[in-house]
């Protein structure tokens, strides 16, 4: 290290033990924090609970200028500015849900430059109000965070359309800005096997980054996976399961608003205090339910993904999937919520019997997500037809029912090219490369049908194949037996 950076550096562990409190970084806190320091952009694929907030807020506060957090959930965003604020930092969020005044004070705050951390979604980043504030040549911007960036790779090519446009930020940002300056790109997750990281590098056109890949084990968690005979069944188990566990936090994961209500009124019902969490609730009953169960007196809530992401709870002891997840790194984010605090804990997935005739849900709920996705596809194809060769997002947005996410998917199969976050060009003649998740699917099965070890065949998932050869846990229900 050179004087500058043993400075740089010096600085670093003085306001990480004077905001935070801690003696030292964790491995590899210090590095990720140097690279980010450095402007370089970083790829971080580290377990849930490794404190992985820290490695961007700190870079953040120690530097003039701004950092931009683009975050996809408005729980997660709160959960962590609340936590800065309480510090008394300069961070604020912007989001469709704040108040006109908070979000009038914030884009004052913005202009004014008195922020370091800006916590906003893909979509408020791509707003109009927010991206002319952020184009004004005076205000510094140092970096872009990516946070909890296997959202891009989940929910990009058809849920959230506004992920694939990201790539194009940074330059279209630094148009706007003096000549020389350099806004540093990374993408943070606690999950991303070989694909993803490629499909993170491709879409936010990462340069030559550092990556961290940090094995994902964590030694404490127990998964095991059981069968349920019939959808009685299935509730049968969960009761028996829960009355092991009274007294103890847990979450229950199932995959659509519907489940969650109807899972919810029954438990109820049998004298269970809970609650349905998912997207559709406003914000004042979602922060009500994430209070009740942080302070213990709601022991477990009944969500959809749409739940936990970067709460930071570290006694959860057990995690239930009432139905199984369609992607294992879904799988690994959801039961990576429990035992954060190093303590045993417990991952329950109840899977139907493999054949489907005595429960085909698992089956009918796979069939509906695979053919809703070929759905998509073929109007993304039929809406190409009529498409100018350039345009502009909003236009085909307004004249096209799922518009935007017909450029996501054409961007996805590489049929369209972004000039900017809001315009498109179309490829002539350019191949077509099939958008799928029947790999991803086929994996969830295979690791749900496995005898293998279970964190061995996640492990090999996730690009770690020749550290784990011939390995097993001795916690998972098969090392078990």
């Amino acid at each position: 290290m050179n004087q500058s950076a043993t400075t740089n550096w010096n600085e670093a562990r003085a306001a990480f033990q004077k905001i935070w409190g801690y003696e030292d970084f964790r491995p590899p806190q210090g590095e990720i924090i140097q690279s980010l320091l450095a402007k370089e952009d970083t790829l971080i694929i580290m377990p849930t609970g490794g404190g992985k907030s820290i490695c961007f807020q700190l870079p953040a506060l120690l530097q003039t200028g701004l950092t931009l957090v683009v975050s996809p959930l408005v729980a997660l965003m709160e959960n962590q500015v609340q936590e800065l604020r309480e510090r008394r930092l300069p961070a604020a969020l912007l989001h469709s849900e704040l108040p006109p005044d908070k979000r009038r004070m914030t884009l004052q705050a913005l202009e004014r430059q008195q922020l370091r951390l800006l916590y906003l979604s893909p979509e408020t980043l791509l707003s109009k109000p927010v991206w002319e504030r952020l184009c004004q040549p005076q205000l510094v911007i140092n970096g872009i965070i990516l946070d909890e960036a296997h959202c891009l790779v989940q929910w990009g090519d058809t849920f959230r359309p506004a992920y694939r446009r990201l790539g194009t930020v940074r330059p279209a940002l630094l148009k706007s800005k003096p000549l020389g300056t350099n806004i540093a790109l990374a993408a943070f997750t606690a999950t991303a096997d070989p694909l993803a990281q490629t499909k993170i590098r491709e879409v936010l056109q990462l340069q030559q980054p550092a990556v961290f890949c940090i094995y994902p084990y964590r030694s404490n968690i127990n998964p095991y996976i059981r069968v349920a005979w019939t959808p009685t069944g299935r509730k049968q188990q969960l009761l028996k399961f829960l009355y092991e566990k009274s007294q103890q936090t847990g979450l229950v994961y199932v995959r659509t608003r519907r489940d969650s209500e109807e899972l919810t009124t029954w438990l109820q019902e049998k004298g269970y205090v809970t609650a349905a969490y998912h997207a559709g609730l406003g914000a004042e009953e979602r922060r009500a339910i994430e209070a009740q169960w942080l302070s213990g007196k709601m022991a477990f809530v009944i969500c959809t993904c749409a739940f936990g992401m970067g709460i930071n709870k570290s006694d959860v002891r057990w995690v239930v999937h009432f139905h199984p997840p369609l992607l294992i790194s879904e799988y690994v984010q959801e039961i990576g919520r429990a035992g954060r605090d190093g303590k045993p804990a417990e991952a329950l997935t109840l899977i139907s019997e493999p054949t489907g005739w005595l429960d085909p849900e698992d089956k009918q709920r796979q069939r509906f997500f695979e053919e809703n996705l070929q759905q998509l596809q073929l109007s993304a194809q039929q809406v190409l037809k009529k498409l100018p060769k350039t345009g502009e997002v909003k236009t085909v947005a307004r004249e096209f029912p799922n518009g935007a996410i017909a450029l996501s998917l054409l961007h996805s199969s590489g049929q369209l090219q972004w000039l900017d976050p809001f315009h498109y060009k179309i490829i002539p003649g350019a191949k077509t490369q099939s958008v799928s998740q029947s790999h991803v699917a086929k994996q969830m099965n295979q690791y749900l049908t496995t005898r293998q070890c279970r964190w061995r065949f996640l492990l090999s998932a996730f690009g770690f194949e020749e550290q784990v050869n011939n390995w097993r846990c001795g916690h998972c229900d098969n090392c078990c037996k």
